[in-house]
C-alpha cells in the first residue's frame, strides 16, 4: 500500500487540475534541503566544541555538495521513471535522517558520524530532493521553464533566509554564547545535538506537505494556446530531444558543466564561510560584526541567493540563456574584484557585492535546467540536469577548500582581517573568466545526437 501511495500511476493530474500547485509542492522541499546554506552558523560552535579548524569543520557542508551532485547523477533516471513522490519521499527521508545521524554524533562527540550523517546520508537527500521537482516542472510549465525552475529552486536559495536567523537562536537557546564581536565563548554539552535534533524533525513535516501535494502532467498535456514551435524565439532553443546517454556525448554538455562548476565554486566558498568570514573582514574596525549580524548576514545572502533564482531565470526566458551566464560570470568576475580592492573600507559596499555575487550564483542554478531544456529538449531532462550537477559536487569540494585552506594558511602566518581572503578572491576571479569563455563556446546540438522521435516520454 505505502510503495503504491508512492507510485508514478497515483499522481497522475486529473484533467482541470490547476499546475499552479506544482511550485508550492517543490517549495515545501526545496526550502527545506536549503537549509544547507546556512551551515556557516554551525561552523563556530562546532570548531569550539570539537576543537575543529576551518577546513575540518567544512567536511560535512563539502561531503554534502559532493553527495548531492553523485546523488543527482546516479538516480536521475531512476527519479524520472519512478516520479516526484517517490523521489520528495526518499529524500524526506535521507536528509531528516542525517540530521539525527548528526545529533548522535555531536552528542558522542565523534565528529566521524557528523560528516557522515548531515554530509553523506543527508547530502543524498539534497540530491535526489533537489532535482525531483525540476523535470516536472518543466513539463508542466514548458512555455516558461526559466521561471518555473526559478520558483522551484529559488526555495533551494532561501532556505538559508529561514535556518539561518532560526539556527543561530535555537543555539543560543540551547547553551552557546558569543562575546561581543562574535566569537564562541562556550558551548552547552547538548546544545548543537539538540539542534540537530529539532531540525530534522521539523523539516520532516514541512518535506510531507510537497510528497502530498505533487502531480505529474497526463501524456500529452500541454498549456492551452502552447506548441512547441512557439519556443524558436532564440537559436539554441530546440524542438528535438536528445537522451542523457547522447548528451554527455555533446561538447555543450561539458561547456555548461564548467560553466556550472566555476560559477557554484565562486559563491558556494563564500557561503559556507560567510558568517566567520564577515567577522573576520571586519574584527578591526570601530564597529566589528558581532554574532546575531553574521546569522543576519548569512540571512541576507540567502535572500540574494532566492530572489536571483526567480528574478534572473524568468529574465533569461525573455534574454536567452547564454546572455543571463554572461552577466553571472562576467559581472561576477568583477564584483569580486571590488571586494578584493576595497577590503573592509565600507561594509554596505561589501554586503551589496557579496549579495549580488549570490544573486548570481543562485540565478546559475535556477537558469541552468531551462538551459538544457533548449539544447537537449524534455525527454530525459531530469536525468541530464542530475549528471550535470557533478560539477555541484567538484565545485562543493573546490570552493570551500580554496577559501578555508587559503584562509588557515594565512592565520597560521599571521595575518588577520581581509588578508585572510585576499589570494583566494583572485583565483575565484580566475575561474568566473574561464567559465565566461565556456559560455561563449556553446552552440546548438549537432542533429546527430537527436533522438528519432520528438514525441518520446521519459521512461
Amino acid at each position: 500500500m505505502a510503495l503504491g501511495f508512492l507510485d508514478r500511476s497515483r499522481i497522475v493530474a486529473p484533467e482541470g487540475w490547476s499546475r499552479w500547485l506544482v511550485p508550492p509542492a517543490a517549495l515545501s522541499v526545496h526550502l527545506a534541503i536549503g537549509q544547507a546554506y546556512a551551515w556557516s552558523v554551525f561552523k563556530p560552535p562546532l570548531e569550539k566544541y570539537l576543537s575543529l579548524s576551518g577546513a575540518q569543520s567544512a567536511l560535512p557542508f563539502q561531503l554534502g555538495i559532493v553527495m548531492l551532485g553523485l546523488s543527482a547523477a546516479l538516480f536521475g533516471t531512476k527519479v524520472e521513471r519512478n516520479g516526484p513522490r517517490w523521489a520528495m519521499f526518499v529524500s524526506l527521508c535521507c536528509f531528516c535522517g542525517g540530521f539525527m545521524v548528526a545529533a548522535l554524533g555531536v552528542l558522542t562527540k565523534q565528529y566521524w558520524l557528523v560528516v557522515l550523517g548531515y554530509g553523506g546520508l543527508g547530502g543524498i537527500g539534497l540530491g535526489i530532493g533537489y532535482i525531483s521537482p525540476v523535470s516536472t516542472l518543466i513539463k508542466w510549465f514548458p512555455d516558461r521553464p526559466g521561471m518555473a525552475t526559478g520558483i522551484a529552486i529559488m526555495g533551494f536559495g532561501g532556505g538559508a533566509l529561514i535556518a539561518s536567523p532560526w539556527s543561530a537562536e535555537m543555539l543560543q537557546a540551547f547553551g552557546v554564547t558569543y562575546d561581543n564581536v562574535g566569537r564562541v565563548v562556550s558551548v552547552a554539552d547538548s546544545a548543537i545535538a539538540t539542534t540537530f535534533l529539532v531540525h530534522g524533525l521539523a523539516y520532516a513535516v514541512f518535506m510531507s506537505v510537497g510528497v502530498l501535494l505533487v502531480r505529474v502532467p497526463a501524456d500529452g498535456w500541454a498549456p492551452a494556446g502552447w506548441s512547441p514551435a512557439n519556443d524558436k524565439a532564440h537559436a539554441l532553443i530546440t524542438t528535438a530531444n536528445v537522451s542523457a546517454k547522447n548528451a554527455i556525448k555533446t561538447p555543450q554538455f561539458w561547456c555548461l558543466w564548467v560553466v556550472l562548476c566555476f560559477n557554484v565554486t565562486a559563491g558556494i566558498g563564500i557561503l559556507e564561510k560567510a558568517s566567520p568570514m564577515i567577522t573576520d573582514f571586519f574584527r578591526e574596525t570601530p564597529v566589528p560584526v558581532s554574532a546575531s549580524a553574521a546569522a543576519g548576514f548569512v540571512a541576507l545572502l540567502s535572500l540574494a541567493n532566492m530572489l536571483g533564482r526567480i528574478g534572473w531565470s524568468s529574465t533569461s526566458d525573455l534574454l536567452g540563456r547564454k546572455n543571463m551566464y554572461r552577466l553571472y560570470l562576467g559581472v561576477g568576475a568583477l564584483l569580486y574584484l571590488v571586494i578584493a580592492l576595497f577590503t573592509n573600507e565600507s561594509k554596505i559596499l561589501f554586503i551589496i557585492c557579496a549579495m549580488l555575487i549570490l544573486s548570481f550564483y543562485g540565478a546559475g542554478f535556477a537558469t541552468v535546467p531551462a538551459y538544457l531544456k533548449d539544447l537537449f529538449g524534455t525527454y530525459q531532462v531530469g536525468a541530464i540536469h542530475g549528471r550535470l550537477l557533478t560539477a555541484w559536487s567538484v565545485a562543493g569540494v573546490l570552493g570551500p577548500l580554496i577559501i578555508n585552506a587559503i584562509a588557515d594558511a594565512q592565520k597560521a602566518a599571521g595575518k588577520s582581517g581581509p588578508a585572510l581572503y585576499t589570494t583566494s578572491l583572485y583565483i575565484v576571479i580566475g575561474l568566473l573568466v574561464i567559465g565566461f569563455i565556456a559560455n561563449e563556446l556553446v552552440r546548438p546540438v549537432n542533429a546527430k545526437f537527436h533522438e528519432k522521435t520528438t514525441e518520446k516520454v521519459a521512461p
